[in-house]
């Protein structure tokens, strides 16, 4: 009897044991699919023009934005802007590098020994780009030849062809970027959460852009290029959401989606400070 008894309790400690063993494992697959349902939305950004949809990185895209902007705060037709864009994928896929070839520096691998400002400068993608317009123009008849030999009598790369590869990207990311196409950038990053306030970015706008102020309705082609900046920025700034001309981006979606709040003014909100 007393071993019948004891082998009723050890079937009912392993019945029990079992039993726990599966409750938790079902926890683990109930908290797994919460996790997997609540995880942050993937990081980085896309330009979608027309069929054609390329990702990139978050500085990247800022650099992206900062190097088109600049373009068009310069004055420069879309087709220098698409020029600048495939040599700085060519030279540092978009990265604002502190190295390269010898004293090769930035977004374009410029090098402070043949005069094209110094280290510091040259880190400076702002300064980078008016740099590389500037050479640009100085290019005879820059307007009329292809994307790779432009961009190649300004580099003057030991692979002069190279900047072919890039063109496709290069181009759809001046479309997006110029305002010719609307709404064909967005980024996606996770909502910051800081006690502190968020930076401001409206000196930096400004120096980039050229737009003193965002509650004045601006040309449709240039507001969208200020609201491209933007988003590319948002990461850096803190910027949760942008809107413009009916459509809203958010930080969390990553997308632009209609509105019937927007109008013609771009409106901005960063990320309130967390209590």
């Amino acid at each position: 009897m007393r071993v019948t008894a004891d082998r009723r309790r050890r079937r009912i400690t392993t019945a029990i044991a079992g039993a726990v063993a599966g409750l938790l494992a079902v926890a683990a697959v109930v908290t797994l699919i919460d996790a997997l349902r609540h995880r942050p939305a993937s990081v980085g950004c896309t330009v979608s023009v027309g069929t054609t949809t390329f990702s990139f990185e978050l500085d990247q895209a800022e650099n992206a934005t900062t190097i088109a902007a600049i373009g068009r705060e310069l004055q420069m037709p879309d087709h220098a802007v698409t020029v600048a864009l495939a040599a700085a994928l060519q030279e540092s896929n978009l990265h604002n590098l502190s190295y390269g070839d010898r004293d090769s520096v930035g977004l374009f691998q410029q090098r402070p020994s043949q005069g094209w400002g110094t280290t510091s400068q040259l880190m400076t993608p702002s300064y980078a780009a008016t740099a590389f317009y500037d050479a640009l123009r100085h290019v005879p008849n820059w307007r009329d030849l292809p994307v790779t030999v432009a961009a190649q009598r300004v580099q003057r790369s030991a692979a002069p062809d190279a900047y072919a590869k890039w063109e496709p990207q290069a181009r759809s990311l001046a479309v997006a970027l110029t305002g010719e196409r609307a709404a064909a950038f967005a980024c996606r990053y996770p909502a910051p959460h800081s006690s502190a306030s968020p930076p401001s970015y409206a000196a930096t706008l400004t120096r980039e852009t050229g737009v003193t102020r965002l509650d004045a309705a601006l040309p449709e082609a240039q507001a969208w290029t200020v609201a491209s900046w933007l988003v590319g920025h948002a990461s850096s700034f803190h910027i949760t959401t942008v809107s413009l001309h009916g459509r809203r981006w958010t930080a969390t979606s990553g997308a632009w989606r209609s509105t019937s709040t927007s109008g013609a003014a771009i409106r901005v909100e960063q990320a309130l400070p967390s209590s």
